[in-house]
């Protein structure tokens, strides 16, 4: 397919759940081709990748994390490569019956071919998926550096869901949100581990998918969501790991959960309980300006930013205008869990609740209203915590038990 793009990490190609391929809506059943296969493949809120051909995806069962290479046409195993984990980080406290297993989604680094994989206890693990999944190289964030119980934030009560951040590729570094002595942040050599710089921020980590790019100004900089702020951590050369801006943001239970949004050197960050908000947030050198504050958030779903407007899927969808925070439009009915991407044909895929699947129009065609166009019903019966996944025709998609299953959007 020309238009076929990998999926390589974290909310998609960009990090921004914004991608290159077409929904396949042609009227009538959708998606277009049907379920194509299905597997387990262990549980974990970790999100599937596509690279080329094949599927990664790591999953957790009887005391092992698992990383998976199945073939993305039929789900027929490659490789697999195994190594003990706990069910749950070594400080974990509270909702232990809402998740299992690893929670961090991989990161695949087209250079060298290695992809990334974080245990929820810390296992930070270099693969090489040229020779069949070989290790490259190891390390344990929390043995390394002492990162310590999450303390108890606000009025509620405490939470500690071990590590959930995403690795992410820039350069030569692997760019990790780690929370402890070293810094919330810490680069480390893509090639061999070695650590490179720990960020001036020293927070604890958040509960996030971790860090995202953002260029201020022309300096290079990556944002992340902390334990107790929004950080803004520098990456060009000689003020690696400096904070350019903070933001204090902390939400009781630890639960900032929904990734921030960047839209040129704007932020989005939301969240729910003491929040119940989404704010919009000007970067600079000089500090952060709040442009915008508005009544409406989102527990988990992660938003997208497009052409002006904001989409998210979380007990229903929302579409506000970026520019000014005001609702456009909202609908739908759904549960906590949720994610959603959106097509190079400019309409909204959103994965909801336990495993249905939503095809809905933008604010392109429908900029007043929600408009559904076609709904698939619930293919699971537990919550679908992973990021729903489109790459090469097909929808990936996942369940916190590890149940995948795989649509083709495009007619047979």
């Amino acid at each position: 397919m020309a238009w076929a793009e990998d999926w390589p990490g974290w909310r998609g190609p960009h990090r921004n759940g914004v991608v290159g391929e077409p929904s396949g809506w042609q009227g009538g059943d959708w998606p277009a081709g049907g379920l194509l296969w299905q597997g387990q493949v262990g549980m974990g809120a970790s999100s599937p990748l596509v690279v080329g051909k094949q599927v990664l995806v790591l999953g957790w069962n009887e005391g092992a994390d698992t990383l998976s290479a199945l073939d993305a046409a039929t789900g027929e195993a490659l490789w697999r490569q195994t190594y003990p984990s706990p069910q749950y980080g070594r400080h974990a406290v509270g909702d232990e019956g809402l998740y299992a297993g690893p929670t961090s989604t991989p990161e695949y680094d087209a250079q060298t071919g290695y992809v990334y994989t974080l245990s929820v206890d810390g296992e930070l693990r270099c693969w090489n998926c040229r020779r069949r999944g070989r290790l490259v190289w190891r390390r344990n964030l929390y043995e390394a550096y002492g990162m310590p119980q999450r303390p108890r934030i606000g009025r509620s009560g405490q939470r500690d869901y071990g590590y959930t951040t995403s690795p992410l590729v820039h350069g030569d570094w692997l760019i990790v949100e780690v929370g402890g002595s070293e810094g919330t942040l810490m680069a480390f050599d893509k090639r061999t581990g070695d650590a490179r710089w720990g960020s001036a921020c020293r927070d604890p980590a958040g509960h996030t998918g971790g860090p995202v790019p953002i260029t201020v100004e022309g300096i290079p900089c990556v944002c992340v969501l902390s334990l107790f702020h929004l950080v803004v951590v520098r990456l060009d050369a000689g003020h690696e790991g400096q904070t350019l801006a903070e933001y204090e943001w902390f939400t009781d239970f630890a639960n900032s959960i929904a990734t921030p949004a960047v839209e040129g050197s704007d932020v989005l960050v939301t969240s729910g309980y003491n929040h119940e908000t989404i704010c919009r947030l000007h970067i600079t050198p000089q500090g952060v300006e709040k442009v915008w504050e508005a009544p409406y958030h989102s527990k988990i779903c992660s938003p997208v930013i497009y052409q002006g407007h904001v989409y998210w899927a979380w007990r229903s969808v929302y579409c506000l205008d970026f520019a000014t925070g005001a609702l456009r439009w909202q609908g739908g009915a759904f549960g906590d869990a949720g994610s959603c991407l959106l097509t190079a044909d400019e309409r909204l895929i959103v994965l909801a609740d336990q495993g249905e699947l939503y095809l809905l129009e933008t604010h392109v065609r429908r900029p007043d209203q929600y408009t559904e166009l076609a709904r698939l019903a619930a293919m699971f019966d537990n919550d679908a915590w992973p990021h729903l996944v489109l790459s090469g025709g097909r929808l990936y998609c996942k369940d916190r038990m590890g149940h995948l299953m795989v649509y083709s959007v495009m007619p047979p």
